[in-house]
This record gives C-alpha cells, structure tokens and sequence, in this order.
C-alpha cells in the first residue's frame, strides 16, 4: 500500500543569529488534501516552508519527497522536484504585464523571440481557470492587490506542480474572491495536487482543511483532522492559551460629531460621499474589491486630491492638501500595504515607531535619541511587540509585528481620527485580538475611527455602525445590532 504522506520534513531546526526560528520539527503531509499549517506570527510557518521551497536552507533535518530523500539548496531544485509556493508578499514586477510575470524566467517563443499573444492567451486560460477575468496585457502596476493576488495563484498552476505551498492566499481577498480561490484548490485537490495551506483566518481552514498542524514558538505542537477540531481549541493549541474575546468591543459613550463628509467625489473612485463620525465611534467600512473605500481613505489623509465635495473637522470646513495637513490636524492613516506606505522597512523598529513624534522629542533639528528610546521602549512592551533589539531594521520582524510597530506610531499621539484600512490582514489571532484591543483603546480616548475591512467578522464585531460600499457608492449603513453577513453582503453586491 502506498504511503499516504507524499512529502515529509523530519527534525528540522534553523537558526538566525543564535535564535531558533525552528526547533526539531517533523512534519507529514497528506497527498491529495489541503494540510494547514497554523500559528502564531513567529511560530515558524512560513521559516518551514521556505525551507521546503529553498527560498533558505536549513541546519538540520532532512525532506523527503515520494519516498525519496530530496536535498534542497535553492528554489530551483524545489520546483524540479514538482513544489511551488506563493509568498504571503507578492513577488511580480510592477512594470511588467500579467502575462509576462505568469511566465518569466519561462518565456513562450522560438528562436530568441517570445510569443507575447500566446502568453497572453494561456494566462487568461490560467486566470480563468481560477475564475478571474483579467486582461493579461495590462501591467501589474495597474492591478489592485487583490488582482495582483490572483495573478500570483495563477503563475503557480503554470508548473505542474506536485505540492503547492499557499502562504495567506487570501490575506487581500474578499469573500467572493476567497470562494474563486477555493473553487480553484478543489479542483488541484482532485487531480492529486497535495496543498499546503497557511492562513490566520479560522473561518477559512474549516471550510478548506483536511487537517491541521500547529507551530509554536518554533515547535511541533501536533497534527489533527479537521473534524477533531474546533475554532477554540485551535486558538488554544497556537497562543498557548485561551483567548475568549476576539472582539473587544466596549460600550463607548460617543462625543460630538468629529468629522462630517459631504458629497465627496473623487472622478473614477467614488461619489457623493456623505457620512458623519463622532468621536469614540467606531465606523466600519465595508464591500467589495473596487468599491472605493482605499481611495476614500486617501482623500480624507490628503494622499489625494478629491474633485469636489466637502470636508467638515470639529465644525469647520477644511481643505486636506497633504497627509502633513492631515497629521497638522490630529489625523492618523494605518495603510492597506504596510510594506509600501505604512513602514521604513529599512529604518529601526525605534525610528519607525518615533516618527510621527520628531517635531517633540527634538530640539534645532536633532533628535533626543534617549527620548527616542524611552519611547520605543515603551510602545513594544505596551503593544507586546516580540523584538530582538529595537535597533533591529524593521524588515526583521513578522508580519503581525510589523502591523503592530504602524499602530505603535499613533499610540502616543494625540489624535482626533485615525484610519485603518485592513489593519490585521495577515495577522494571527493572537495578535489579531491584542490589535482589537488597541482599536477600543483609541475609541475609549475619544478618538473617531475609520475602519475599513474585507473580514466581515471584524467589521461586525468591532464596528458602531457599518457603511457598505459599492463601485464607489454607498449602498447601506446598517447598525451592530442589525448587522447581519448576508445584508451586508447584498449591499456590498449593489443589491
């Protein structure tokens, strides 16, 4: 009888420096079945499965594939022996087509020349097959994440692969877009393609999941079926401990309207805009890819510029021309791309954190590095931020951790409205919970928040009122105690 497992990791321990990122783990993967692989940020998934595509190498341990002892040393021996993997950060060059960056590095053609209308026409093949409709001529740059996702997920069903690694598929995708990936791992499953599956979202490993295994701190917890599991035991097996709030959401007394929005149009985003915030509040957004609610997000921090419409501050009438009159009026902006606009990646975890404080902690243009310090210091421990030194570049740190270092700016300033624009995706639930927590105490201060989200969990159970948007018209506004999935959803659909 054949061997159910068709790839194993035996005893695998990597260190960075003199920390374990990995400590003797074994692992097994089914053929055939999405094997999901959960835990906290910096319990090691994604370290393991670098490994396992040889993005890194490992110190100890050996994989084995088919039965078959497999030394990786690089990515392309991974994808000889038939594994891919998609990153959690997309890997495609902006200024390069969708049909080119399906097939780099595997160009169609003959005799030197690359056949562009053939990669063209496979990659709409490819994207179709996972039930998108994208143009593949259209350059990457001008896809949004969500789009540019997919475009990843497509470029790895190029290879026939015999394992596919999906590190957070969905962290940019809505729930229509989540079931398309779906219907899409299905059908490799059916076709004996093995799926490794890492993801925060609970929701989503006990739809897709045959079975899970849990990391923690760099260890093996255990593997169990799907069918043994429930959502409060997994949490459990992760963080350690039990986390029995994933929304903390406190009855706040709301203050005065702090901000008002009056037919606000931006030409090709969104139009006649109008809503109000008050202070304390928390005003989710939710809707579809493409509705409009970034760019709104934009325009309100003075990234953009809207056509027309009316901005109203505690009152009065304003004119946003830069995100510095934004932050000069007591404005904060946590970005949809942390990477891009939210962090200096190569920047310290101090400085990251100090800058929207510079203009009080220095004096003739220099900066009080022991207040910088005091005030790094205290943002990570507030925030519970696992760092090995707040020197260390910010790039150093998980993806969670970083998310908490762009609200760690904000905490100590003195805000009336902050934005938040997908502010846990690719956030464990632990750290998912402690940002909750972070977001009511902002609320509790009295500070207006804006928060946009494509996880209706999130936006039901940390929201006020929640305004639906839909190809960049309000469609709804609907209370937490009326919210329901399904209105939402019909809203965000046009209905």
């Amino acid at each position: 009888m054949a061997d159910q497992y068709v790839l194993k990791m035996n005893h695998i321990s990597k260190r960075f420096g003199g920390t374990y990122a990995l400590k003797d783990v074994s692992m097994k993967f089914e053929k055939g079945k999405v094997n999901v692989i959960m835990g906290e940020n910096g319990a090691g998934k994604s370290t393991l499965m670098r490994i396992l595509a040889g993005a890194i190498t490992k110190d100890e341990g050996t994989i084995e594939l088919d039965g078959k002892e497999l030394n990786v040393t690089g990515p392309s021996d991974a994808i000889k022996a038939g594994i891919s993997m998609i990153y959690q950060e997309l890997n495609l060059v902006p200024y390069m087509s969708v049909a080119e960056n399906v097939f780099v590095g595997r160009e169609l053609g003959d005799k030197g020349f690359v056949n562009k209308r053939q990669q063209e026409r496979v990659s709409n093949e490819l994207l179709r097959n996972i039930g998108v409709e994208i143009d593949s001529s259209i350059l990457i740059k001008d896809l949004t994440i969500a789009k540019q996702q997919m475009v990843e997920i497509a470029k790895s069903t190029l290879s026939d692969s015999k394992v596919l690694i999906m590190d957070e598929p969905t962290s940019s995708l809505t729930e229509p877009e989540v079931e398309q990936l779906f219907a899409c791992i299905r059908g490799l499953v059916q076709k004996g393609v093995t799926i490794i599956y890492i993801s925060h979202r609970m929701e989503e490993i006990f739809e897709i999941g045959d079975n899970i295994t849990v990391l923690r701190d760099g260890t093996y917890v255990g593997q169990w079926p799907i069918e043994k599991l429930d959502t409060q035991t997994v949490i459990e097996h992760m963080v350690g401990r039990t986390i029995t709030e994933m929304f903390p959401k406190e009855d706040v007394e709301l203050g005065d309207v702090v901000l008002e929005v009056k037919d606000l149009c931006k030409k090709g985003q969104f139009e006649n805009l109008n809503f109000k915030l008050r202070k304390g509040e928390i005003l989710g957004f939710s809707g579809l890819v493409g509705a409009g609610r970034t760019e709104m997000a934009n325009v309100l921090f003075g990234k953009e510029r809207p056509d027309s419409g009316e901005i109203i501050l505690n009152g009065k009438s304003i004119s946003i021309k830069s995100p510095s009159d934004a932050l000069d009026r007591h404005m904060g902006y946590v970005p949809e791309d942390r990477k891009q606009y939210g962090l200096n990646l190569a920047g310290s975890i101090k400085d990251n954190i100090a800058v929207t404080q510079w203009d009080s902690i220095s004096k003739m243009g220099f900066v009080n590095k022991k207040e910088e310090n005091e005030l790094g210091a205290a943002m990570v421990e507030k925030l519970g931020i696992k760092i090995g030194s707040p020197n260390h570049p910010a790039s150093s740190l998980s993806g969670g951790n970083q998310q908490k270092i762009v609200l760690a700016k904000w905490v100590s300033h003195d805000l009336d409205i902050l934005i938040l624009d997908e502010p846990t995706r690719g956030v464990d639930v632990g750290a998912k919970a402690e940002i909750h927590k972070i977001v009511v105490e902002f609320a509790k201060k009295g500070v207006g928040i804006i928060l946009i989200s494509s996880e209706l969990p999130e936006v039901m159970g940390m929201s006020d009122r929640i305004i639906v948007m839909h190809e960049g018209k309000i469609t709804g506004v609907v209370s937490r105690e009326e919210a329901t999935q399904p209105l939402i959803m019909s809203y965000a659909h046009g209905a």
